[in-house]
């Protein structure tokens, strides 16, 4: 009988332990409207809008998910809160946009955010301006080192539907906004190195041209050099 005590004692304990902590939820995959295409689906509205259904893989140990998309041209992000892989947006025609995912669990309090994907909302336009440069390194108020020759790299990843981006401009100073043409380069081109000083921060912009004149703008990024 004296063993009974003891063994009763360690199932209690045993029964009495800290319980697993919820997992995190995974990263969703995107899957529609696809990177850097333009959406030609969407149920239209009118002749200004057009109402386009999202989707996306589920994801693990994910409750709920949040839809942001935005537009590229106001920066107005709009958002839907689901349960389920897919949500419908009702957005402007003939508009660039940038959607994520933004998995939920009520569980824990970490969250994933899917990658950021582009693309157009179809309109009556035959030929669309390129998408915003996507800016690689150096990254938004990055602190970062020289190499032996004084210089940094500067790169960035374009992309456009109709698949005519012509060249880009690399515009770099001390100053913001940076106004000072730094580089042109070709369309395959998108890194560039320019001169720095050590305890400088440095402002640079890429804009992004096509065969037939049109123009993006990747916004003002900014840095400093240790």
């Amino acid at each position: 009988m004296r063993l009974l005590v003891p063994i009763a004692m360690i199932f209690l304990f045993i029964g009495c332990g800290k319980k697993d902590s919820p997992k995190s939820p995974e990263q969703a995959s995107l899957t529609f409207p696809e990177k850097n295409s333009e959406c030609t689906t969407g149920q239209s509205l009118s002749e200004t809008t057009s109402r386009v259904e999202f989707r996306w893989q589920p994801s693990d140990h994910t409750e709920s998910y949040e839809l942001r998309v935005t537009n590229l041209n106001t920066g107005t992000t709009q958002t839907a809160f689901v349960q389920t892989p897919s949500a419908s947006l009702t957005i402007a025609k003939g508009v660039p946009y940038s959607w994520v995912v933004v998995s939920k669990n009520s569980g824990s309090a970490n969250t994933a955010v899917s990658e950021q994907w582009l693309f157009y909302n179809a309109g009556s336009q035959t030929n669309y301006a390129p998408f915003p440069a996507e800016i690689l390194e150096p990254e938004l108020a990055a602190n970062i080192f020289k190499d032996i020759n004084n210089e940094v790299t500067l790169s960035w990843v374009g992309a456009d539907v109709d698949s005519d981006i012509s060249n880009y401009e690399v515009y770099f100073s001390t100053e913001t906004p940076p106004e000072t043409l730094v580089a042109s380069p070709a369309a395959e081109e998108m890194d560039v190195k320019v001169s720095v000083s050590s305890n400088g921060i440095y402002y640079w912009r890429v804009v992004t041209k096509d065969e037939v004149g049109n123009s993006s703008d990747s916004g003002i990024f900014d840095f400093k050099v240790f």
